[in-house]
């Protein structure tokens, strides 16, 4: 696209002798200035292609997700005293947002070059989700128990518990089509999965920004949970697997055993007490502050990612 802006070689007419020197002097001088210039021109090309796709990219994800949380805070509460319909409603507008600029930005904006991965083998996959799930939630509340750094004391009486675990794996959906959908699939056909998966690690946690008033060890535990939970979605190639067992850990390990922190308004079916070392009961923030979590996480991130290994090879 360059050639017609740089000199043309220059060449020599009925040279013998010096002059037929001088001219190839000449020549072999103008070809290394044209390859130079037509090099210098097109490494600029290319850095202006590098700087325009990570404009492009860094805006559509802060449109995407500063957008989606303007427009939920325009959401009008409804009319009702049941706590139950009340945290549904607070459940599905965040989630109907993100679902309507999800279809928005990939058949819209992307013109359905970005798809997020949902049908894929999809009863295979919510299978694997309920393992890993249970496998995750079991492993540390095994541990837990056997220590003796978590008990449970009594139990509660829920009314309309049904509609508390239909807003909780609303908010499960709404986490991981917001973080895990568009968004980790944009950053990842632009740039690599390691990018995809450090950005929406840091958007994952910010959204859990309570996590830093808790200390380090909790802060650990949400970052480890993003990267296990990517791994997964690596693994199965579907957001399906990371939907359920994040549902499975927030409705088990919060509104039946109390020992995951949801919004302060969800009850609990189980009264659970965590005492002894902070580091393994995790003491006032429960199963969020242990470091059995962060253990438990580590161990499966390093199984899914020899999976994943296994699988591309």
């Amino acid at each position: 696209m360059y050639e017609d802006l740089l000199p043309e070689n220059l060449n020599a007419v009925g040279a013998s002798g010096e002059e037929m020197g001088a001219n190839a002097i000449r020549n072999a001088f103008a070809i290394a200035i044209r390859s130079i210039l037509l090099n210098s021109l097109q490494q600029v090309d290319r850095e202006e292609s590098i700087v325009k796709r990570l404009i492009s990219t860094i805006l559509k994800t802060v449109i995407f997700f500063i957008g989606w949380a303007i427009l939920i805070s325009f959401t009008p509460d409804i009319p009702t005293k049941n706590p139950a319909l009340l945290r549904l409603w607070w459940e599905f507008t965040p989630f109907i947002a993100v679902l309507l600029f999800s279809v928005i930005f990939v058949l819209v904006i992307g013109k359905g070059k970005i798809k997020i991965p949902v049908a894929s083998r999809f009863f295979k996959n919510f299978l694997i989700g309920v393992a890993i799930g249970f496998l995750w939630l079991g492993s540390v509340v095994a541990v837990l128990l056997l220590t003796k750094t978590m008990n449970i004391q009594g139990q509660n009486s829920i009314n309309y518990i049904w509609i508390w675990i239909f807003a909780a794996l609303l908010n499960a959906v709404m986490q991981e089509l917001l973080v895990r959908g568009y968004l980790y699939q944009l950053w990842k056909q632009k740039y690599n999965f390691v990018v995809a998966t450090v950005l929406t690690t840091i958007l994952f946690t910010a959204m859990h920004g309570g996590a830093f008033e808790a200390g380090i060890i909790p802060v650990l535990n949400v970052v480890s949970m993003s990267i296990f939970v990517t791994l997964l979605l690596e693994y199965t190639g579907t957001i399906v697997a990371p939907i359920i067992a994040h549902f499975i850990w927030n409705v088990i390990g919060g509104i039946i055993l109390g020992g995951v922190s949801l919004a302060s308004d969800y009850p609990n079916l189980l009264t659970s007490k965590f005492h002894g070392n902070l580091l393994l009961s995790g003491g006032i923030y429960k199963m969020e502050g242990s470091m059995i979590v962060l253990v438990v996480h580590l161990i499966l991130i390093t199984y899914l990612f020899i999976l994943n290994k296994r699988m591309s090879s």
